[in-house]
């Protein structure tokens, strides 16, 4: 009889553990249509939290409890506390450390975007993650100067379409001869608008009836919209505005945070500029039960006191995090 008691325990014990597992967590998830996405780029790697060993970082992510993570900036690039350069090894500073983070706050699926430079793109999930396409671009003229990358996430039987990129950052064309002058014509909101076309044209745009399709696109834009203008003030035709009017008249994508929230201004930068863009086609965004960008006291940005560079903590940018029913 004891020995009975025992083992109906045990089998109690076990039965327990599998309905309180992430996995189990996961599927209830998939099932009733609820998905939490995290975007956020995290400077450099998060070079903030290598003086704690990400601890802080780490538990921040936990008690947002996401589905997926988009992190713009992924690979660390300098030495802690320091702006010294870390090597160039994306298997050390990348992809193994990616691979070992994730799993510290429960993802166990990594992937990539295309890796042109130190900046690439990453997405985790507890989902499994689809590679569809590692975009870099093409020489000479076409170059998607931080790589970026289309991944589809399968939830409760529908193909969420994730597009991850991150736009050149500077006011000059990328490889011009004389930066002066190109940064003096604003030549880089030219180059960005080149980027977002070739991004939308090889992912949403080789895709018949995907405005009917659930499609995400996020990242670091660089740019500005035109429907913050109230706050910028410039001029109609300025050359800020190409890449989100190239979005606005030449994709089915639905601006997240612009659309939700029309007239309030929401910075995603340690300053006063909205960069940071999500966006939806109509059948995801028609889903969406809320969505913010996240200032809270871990992730408003403060300027490094050592004025180091232009550091942050715990990053310059905002985090956005969205919530969405999909059934």
């Amino acid at each position: 009889m004891r020995t009975l008691i025992k083992i109906f325990g045990i089998i109690a014990a076990l039965s327990a553990a599998i309905t309180c597992s992430p996995s189990s967590k996961t599927a209830k998830a998939a099932a009733d249509g609820s998905f939490r996405l995290l975007y956020w780029n995290i400077q450099n790697g998060m070079w903030s939290g290598q003086q704690d060993g990400h601890e802080k970082f780490v538990n921040w992510i936990k008690e947002q409890d996401p589905d997926v993570c988009v992190w713009c900036e992924g690979q660390a690039n300098y030495v802690t506390n320091s702006t010294r350069n870390l090597p160039d090894d994306p298997d050390k500073y990348l992809y193994g450390f990616w691979k070992e983070m994730s799993g510290r706050y429960g993802h166990k699926f990594v992937a990539f975007s295309g890796r042109r430079d130190r900046f690439a793109q990453v997405v985790t999930s507890k989902y499994p993650i689809r590679t569809v396409a590692q975009l870099v671009g093409e020489e000479p003229d076409s170059v998607v100067t931080h790589g970026s990358g289309w991944f589809a996430v399968e939830l409760g039987g529908k193909t969420i379409n994730l597009v991850t990129l991150h736009t050149w950052p500077q006011p000059w064309a990328f490889r011009c001869e004389d930066r002066e002058a190109s940064a003096k014509v604003r030549e880089g909101d030219n180059y960005r608008r080149m980027e977002i076309q070739y991004i939308c044209e090889h992912t949403i745009g080789k895709v018949p009836d995907a405005s009917s399709q659930y499609w995400m696109m996020m990242g670091d834009f660089n740019s500005r919209s035109r429907r913050d203008n109230y706050v910028y003030g410039y001029p109609d035709r300025d050359t800020r505005f190409l890449v989100q009017d190239y979005i606005y008249g030449h994709t089915p994508y639905i601006d997240v945070i612009g659309t939700l929230y029309p007239g309030e201004f929401m910075t995603t930068t340690g300053g006063q500029s909205r960069i940071d863009f999500i966006y939806c086609t109509k059948p995801l965004f028609d889903s969406i039960k809320e969505a913010r960008v996240v200032s809270d006291s871990y992730t408003t940005p403060v300027r490094d006191p050592q004025n180091l560079s232009n550091f942050w903590h715990p990053s310059d940018h905002r985090p956005f995090i969205v919530d969405f029913n999909i059934r």
